[in-house]
């Protein structure tokens, strides 16, 4: 059976979560955060972490957002097949959410309109949407919002199937290791495996939405996501640059079939204020 749903609901959704993703960080980051405070042993790593959850905890009392860049939001829709939008385009709908989102939020408008010229549309728009047309009648939302200084120093290494799963290891540190303090440590660092070009890199941002809670559900690539985040504290860049035990609070990797000649990795850093929140409808 048919349902309708009015883009209405689209736009007044993704204005709430624009907001909420940007106020209030979801409860496995901030374990993550607690988790790194108890463990550095370093005066100042510990002192940063402190700082940090001080940061989180001001926020939410204040009700402002955790961090100054609010990013330029990454809209994910899983849209059911048995749904009828109506009531207008869904794409505007969505640009129109965000837009209020920014406003009524009073969250900073971060998008300029050409990216040469250089001008701020003012609003926020437009988002960056990505649809995905799923079984059911629902519509599931997810607003990611993205600061540049973690989306700058992420990557993508168009490797040869030779290279293997080392291959990918060394490529993932090495984004990282170039990366250093400017994400903000201690990040997330999401992983896309496979796919082509475009698809590693949407899988990468997709990682970056999954709970650090959760394990990718292959045994071969939740165990590769120890490795990688056991390999990347190593790296002693620590929390804000400064050294320590906690350079990452998680590694999620997503994987997707690829060509017989291929082997494609994207890495994309998320900042410790790894942002995203979602609803169904």
């Amino acid at each position: 059976m048919i349902r309708e749903i009015s883009v209405k609901e689209v736009e007044a959704a993704v204005c709430e979560l624009s907001i909420s993703a940007n106020k209030r960080l979801t409860s496995d980051i901030i374990d993550r955060i607690d988790e790194a405070k108890t463990a550095e042993t370093l005066p100042l790593a510990k002192s940063i972490m402190t700082d940090i959850r001080d940061n989180i905890d001001a926020a939410e009392r204040l009700d402002i957002p955790v961090c100054q860049d609010t990013g330029m939001a990454v809209v994910f829709a899983e849209i059911g097949q048995d749904v009828h939008l109506v009531g207008g385009s869904f794409e505007e709908a969505v640009n129109e959410g965000v837009r209020q989102g920014y406003e009524k939020g009073l969250l900073r408008k971060s998008v300029v309109k050409d990216p040469l010229n250089r001008v701020n549309t003012g609003d926020n728009t437009p988002a960056i949407i990505h649809v995905k047309i799923v079984e059911g009648d629902k519509i599931k939302l997810t607003v990611a919002p993205k600061g540049f200084g973690s989306e700058n120093m992420s990557g993508v290494a168009m490797l040869t199937p030779a290279m293997g799963r080392q291959g990918v290891i060394k490529a993932v540190i090495d984004i990282v290791k170039k990366a250093g303090s400017n994400p903000c440590p201690p990040m997330v660092v999401g992983v896309g495996i496979g796919g082509d070009f475009e698809q590693c890199a949407l899988l990468s941002k997709i990682a970056l939405c999954r709970s650090t809670d959760l394990r990718n559900p292959d045994p071969f690539y939740a165990e590769l996501e120890r490795e990688l985040l056991k390999e990347i504290n190593f790296l002693d860049i620590g929390p804000q640059g400064f050294g320590g035990v906690t350079t990452a609070l998680g590694v999620n990797i997503e994987t997707a079939p690829t060509h017989i000649a291929g082997l494609p990795v994207a890495v994309n850093i998320g900042c410790h204020v790894t942002r995203h929140a979602t609803t169904v409808i």
